[in-house]
């Protein structure tokens, strides 16, 4: 529970997420212990709202509602669902973005369900892709093993002599057919024991003695196992062997905007890289430029001062009164990252505001195009090096 209520804090902590757990009884201590390791969150919420809870056949109508309000795309609460035996049958959670197992699961049938739950995308969500927090090294196993995606496809060639007669043939390869759900359409409860009997531990220290990132190819086939740094350079050389251009298109809103977006589509999550590399406060073009090309990594601070020591002449062009709009977009910046040049919304949030209305600020500047002009040219400076 430490473990996932950390991931979720390094990621999204509103993040759809279903826990499957070994009974009813483990579901309910799984769901109490995030609770209270998420105590912040939870403390906030409206009455009727619960940001963990247990969905399993004790709750009955309860749970369902639960599952009702989970698997609704506009319900924000509940967050997580702590479940022994969840099926797919039934259940779709489009939105799900995180799948945990902390119970071996033995069924491939069942496997295969279990992580249907994240495969669904939900572009206007941004939900793009899912993780599986595998505790068991299930996972692991279910992914390496043919009968997750069968064995190679052998196509059924034959030759013919000039009668057109066959004169070589290979048998055609069989495929098993896929298990058939129980009572399509519902969702599925089964809180039989499992075997072995459970085994209790009282006291002592506990951890993560491992952690691996693994992912699959392009064509979902091939599983492999990487650190997510290396991996993640990997993915941003794929699309610029040049650090030139990747920062060129960084210094322009609109690129990095679409470049984001494209990154985000790969997989890559800004929040994750810097938990990585155990730097919150780096910028995401250092993130990159340092995993892909070895680059020193700045944080956004650092950034923002070093643009400030090295080109005063560019804030001496401007009067006083613009010249204190800059460094208040840069503050802004070096606090909340480069989202914060977004014009004219930034002009519209403190402290922006404390310069006056948008006309007002643009005034400072000579104009609304000089303005937007000395936001661009901040901004290439502020990633010229």
């Amino acid at each position: 529970a430490a473990h996932l209520t950390a991931f979720l804090k390094k990621t999204d902590r509103h993040a759809k997420t279903i826990v499957f757990c070994v009974d009813q009884e483990h579901a309910d201590q799984m769901r109490r212990a995030l609770h209270n390791l998420n105590k912040d969150l939870v403390s906030g919420l409206a009455k009727g709202e619960e940001y963990v809870a247990r969905v399993t056949a004790d709750e009955g109508d309860v749970g369902r509602g639960f599952l009702d309000k989970f698997i609704d795309p506009e319900e924000r609460y509940p967050v997580v669902l702590t479940s022994s035996q969840l099926l797919t049958t039934g259940v779709d959670a489009p939105t799900c973005q995180n799948v945990a197992l902390v119970r071996p699961v033995g069924s491939m049938t069942e496997f295969k369900q279990i992580i249907g739950r994240g495969t669904r995308v939900r572009e206007d969500k941004g939900k793009l892709f899912f993780n599986i927090l595998d505790y068991t090294g299930s996972a692991t196993q279910k992914f390496a093993d043919p009968d997750f995606d069968g064995e190679p496809v052998v196509e059924d060639r034959q030759k013919i002599n000039e009668q057109g007669e066959v004169i070589e043939e290979k048998k055609e390869s069989e495929e098993k057919p896929p298990a058939e759900d129980d009572e399509a359409g519902k969702p599925k409860f089964d809180d039989d024991p499992h075997e072995p009997r459970k085994l209790y531990t009282h006291g002592g220290p506990g951890g993560i003695d491992t952690e691996l990132v693994l992912d699959l190819d392009a064509a979902g086939n091939k599983l492999r196992t990487s650190e997510i740094r290396q991996w993640a350079g990997e993915e941003v050389r794929a699309l610029y062997t040049d650090p030139g251009d990747l920062r060129r298109r960084w210094s322009d809103f609109e690129q990095r905007s679409a470049l984001v977006e494209e990154l985000e589509q790969r997989g890559i999550d800004f929040r994750v890289l810097a938990a990585a590399v155990g730097q919150p406060d780096a910028d995401p073009f250092d993130l990159l430029c340092h995993l892909a090309y070895n680059a020193p990594l700045r944080t956004r601070r650092e950034r923002a001062e070093r643009l400030r020591k090295e080109k005063k002449d560019f804030f001496d062009r401007y009067g006083p009164d613009a010249r204190a709009v800059l460094n208040a977009l840069l503050d802004k910046y070096a606090e909340h990252g480069s989202e914060q040049f977004a014009m004219p919304q930034v002009l519209l949030v403190p402290p922006l505001t404390a310069h006056g209305n948008v006309v007002e600020i643009a005034r400072k500047f000579g104009g609304s195009d000089k303005l937007q002009e000395a936001v661009q040219t901040l901004q290439e400076l502020l990633y010229a090096a």
